[in-house]
């Protein structure tokens, strides 16, 4: 048996590409060259391109998603998904590859999409018993009563983009005069927004993912803002504190443990996953579900693995392993 032929695609149409770019590094970094012909496959608005060792470009045919390069045409046994945002985590470029016949990591087109959007996440989850902040959902254009808002949530709350990712758009409000300004904020993000009640509460993130056939919870890590919420500054500029393991009691640990393996199973998840709580009197609300999260060497998923004493290069490996495994469609 020939080594198989593993594009890490990489990039991404939103500011995660950044981000995206520096997670798929380390996976190039980290799979096993034993097993693999590792590629490196970049998607971004303007151009599909595959980069060769000499940082030559190389356009994509969408067709397949092959590559000529040097005279020879490149297929690709398995592509390893690792762009935040669109179109990698909201399920455009699963339904393509789905469409074509291309394997690939992590979560399907479904699971994708329906995570992507925050409140059809937490309005599925609601039904497995697994809560969450009130929040009202307002599509741009429609006509906001702002003191309605502040009589349902209270004040401070949240105004999110329904659909983003990277706490990009998220604003804190404190009264109702920034609420213009936030809605602002988030609309430039999307077309779907959502305002949450404010949780007086630790927040946590947990990693999630099925290796060797099995969900476990990677870790929990305690989230310590400098500023006033884990925001794009403090999740990729160094501006908070992350503390693996949370300092959390047992009771509490072994709850945020099973609420997010019931969660990462009642959605029928696969591959790397992270999800944000707030733990508040010893219950923990969800905030989100990330089905490609950051992972680059500063992100939290490969400090959890690390911690919980799985290798990069094995965390990477079973997810190539099982997507190999995958019938095609």
């Amino acid at each position: 048996m020939g080594k198989k032929n593993v594009a890490v695609v990489m990039g991404g149409y939103s500011d995660e590409y950044v981000v995206s770019l520096k997670s798929g590094q380390l996976i190039y970094e980290s799979l096993d060259p034993e097993k693999y012909n590792v590629y490196k496959v970049i998607i971004l608005k303007d151009e599909w391109y595959f980069q060769s060792e000499n940082n030559e470009k190389f356009p994509i045919n969408k067709a397949d998603f092959s590559v000529e390069a040097n005279g020879e045409k490149l297929n690709f046994d398995v592509c390893f998904n690792i762009i935040h945002g669109k179109p990698g985590e909201n399920g455009e470029l699963q339904a393509y590859w789905d469409t074509i016949g291309q394997k690939y990591t992590g979560c399907d087109f479904y699971q994708s999409a329906l995570t992507f959007n925050k409140k059809d996440t937490l309005a599925v989850l609601s039904k497995y018993g697994i809560p969450s902040a009130k929040s009202i959902y307002i599509r741009k254009g429609e006509t906001i009563d702002k003191q309605k808002i502040v009589d349902e949530l209270g004040l401070p709350c949240f105004v999110k983009p329904n659909q983003s990712g990277s706490s990009l758009g998220i604003s804190k409000v404190k009264n109702m005069s920034e609420l213009d300004h936030a809605f602002e904020l988030a609309f430039a993000e999307d077309d779907e927004i959502l305002i949450e009640s404010f949780l007086d509460g630790m927040e946590v993130s947990v990693g999630v993912v099925d290796f060797e056939g099995e969900t476990i919870v990677l870790g929990i890590t305690e989230i310590v803002p400098t500023k006033e919420f884990f925001d794009y500054e403090a999740k990729y500029e160094g501006a908070s504190e992350e503390i693996t393991p949370a300092r959390i009691d047992d009771e509490t640990k072994h709850r945020v443990e099973e609420i997010a393996k019931r969660a990462y199973n009642s959605l029928g998840m696969s591959g790397f996953s992270r999800s944000e709580y707030i733990i508040m009197n010893g219950t923990p609300y969800m905030l989100e579900m990330n089905t490609n999260p950051g992972f680059s060497p500063a992100s939290i998923l490969p400090q959890q693995a690390k911690i919980y004493g799985i290798s990069i290069k094995d965390l990477c490996g079973n997810e190539v392993e099982k997507a190999l495994a995958k019938n095609k469609k």
